[in-house]
């Protein structure tokens, strides 16, 4: 598998209307973090993240979260 494209090293700080959304795996997408299909034809697939009532989330920027789709620090390692 071929690494992801860091989109930025910091996490997206989002509030989440319930809703079902998709989480840009590639790093490729314009509309970060969620997807918009530019991963077609590489190793990548979006993930699915479900909201049942309104949240804030961190989702990760970097894409090479250990629990994706959230941001668990990785990318000040990078």
């Amino acid at each position: 598998m071929s690494d992801p494209v860091i989109s930025q090293k910091a996490p997206y700080s989002l509030d989440l209307a319930p809703g079902t959304y998709w989480w840009c795996a590639c790093g490729r997408s314009k509309t970060q973090p969620f997807c918009d299909g530019s991963h077609q034809g590489t190793d990548f697939t979006p993930v699915k993240i479900d909201i049942d009532s309104a949240t804030s989330v961190a989702l990760c920027g970097c894409k090479h979260s250990t629990c994706k789709p959230y941001c668990d620090g990785t990318h000040k390692k990078l």
